[in-house]
């Protein structure tokens, strides 16, 4: 098969799709790689190291004429041009970007494989799971940062002085992101406040976390009790492959304390918090009722070497199933065939063709195979 790298032109999106150590798996699997010209020279792999893999270093046009191309991050307008009846593997979220991306991949017949809905055999989003882990610990960076009063941020340091905790951090959501979010914050000194749905877990994220942890049930009136005296809130909220729901009101961030920061890691998907609406690293804050709101679209290419390294490393495996035996690979895993949102012009992942109030555009994709 033709597997093809493309450069990701997203705000400084920085991170590579495949590094390459895993060009030379593909191409010793008898596989032929293109990579596009320095496509990785931003997480730290420059096309000579691509080239000594076996890779061929091609231009952007020629990338995208290939039997399987792997991206970090959705296609932009400017490259719905080379859409094409072809598989494209990466991160989607077409549930929380605008439907023109969705528009296209139908109109083009692509086969879109997401990696934020692939599923392994508990259910869970190996794909996924690398970089929430990365946005996690950044949440909390980034949240402190912007807290400094040089940002218009309310003055609070988040940790432990002489011993004493300082700054109030609200994680909402306790899966992967909203661990990692909490374990950092946790381990800085602050005080931290962890709403998840299921109280019988709470132990166990104590015990990871550490004793002090405030796990608190998710809902609206926990939510805007605590909401009020935070310094810091991360909004974690994820509904596989669908538009995140609104958590946190705007009337809730009314709330709030001038200075206070949000950081929605949800904002993939759409946002878990009312007021907050996409941003980029170029131009990363907003503010909204005198609340500071982070929401960056693509948090993890802010560190691209450790995101590519992460990342490369659990979608490798499916590159190499498909190609080698195509969409086979596909049909005999149905945790993966859940990574197939379109195929044939058809959208094949219900949440998405949901999210757009087009159900006439969904099938299932069985039908289809």
């Amino acid at each position: 098969m033709i597997v093809s790298v493309v450069k990701e032109i997203k705000d400084k999106e920085n991170r590579v799709a495949l590094t390459p150590a895993g060009a030379e798996q593909l191409v010793q699997s008898g596989n032929s790689v293109l990579v596009e010209k320095h496509a990785g020279l931003n997480s730290g792999f420059s096309n000579e190291e691509y080239a000594n893999a076996g890779a061929e270093i091609v231009s952007a046009e020629n990338a995208w004429n290939a039997e399987l191309v792997m991206k970090v991050k959705e296609p932009l307008e400017s490259e719905y041009k080379f859409l094409k009846n072809n598989i494209v593997f990466t991160y989607f979220h077409l549930a929380g970007v605008a439907k023109t991306l969705t528009d296209a991949l139908l109109k083009n017949n692509t086969t879109s494989i997401a990696y934020e809905t692939v599923e392994d055999n508990n259910g869970r989003l190996p794909l996924l799971a690398p970089m929430s882990a990365v946005a996690g610990n950044m949440s909390i960076t980034m949240g402190s940062y912007y807290l400094a009063k040089f940002n218009n941020g309310k003055g609070m340091q988040l940790g432990s002085v002489l011993g004493k905790k300082y700054g109030k951090v609200v994680v909402i959501g306790d899966g992967i992101v909203g661990k990692h979010a909490a374990k950092n914050a946790y381990g800085m000194g602050a005080n931290v406040y962890l709403f998840g749905l299921y109280e019988e877990r709470f132990a166990d994220l104590k015990k990871e976390i550490g004793n002090e942890l405030n796990c608190m049930l998710s809902n609206p009136e926990n939510i805007a009790k605590h909401i009020e005296d935070a310094d810091l809130v991360v909004g974690c909220v994820l509904l596989h492959g669908a538009k995140a729901p609104w958590i946190v009101t705007e009337e809730m961030v009314k709330t709030m304390q001038k200075g206070s920061v949000i950081v929605d890691v949800s904002i993939d998907q759409g946002g878990c918090v009312e007021t907050s609406k996409p941003t980029s690293h170029s131009d990363p804050v907003y503010e909204k009722h005198g609340v500071i709101h982070y929401c960056v679209t693509n948090m993890p290419g802010a560190y691209p070497r450790a995101s590519t390294v992460a990342l490369a490393a659990a979608t490798l495996p499916y590159a190499l199933k498909l190609a080698k035996e195509g969409l086979n690979a596909v049909k005999k895993d149905s945790g993966f065939a859940k990574g197939i949102n379109t195929h044939k012009g058809f959208i094949t992942y219900k949440p998405v063709a949901e999210a757009f109030g087009i159900m006439n555009k969904y099938t299932d994709l069985a039908r289809l195979f």
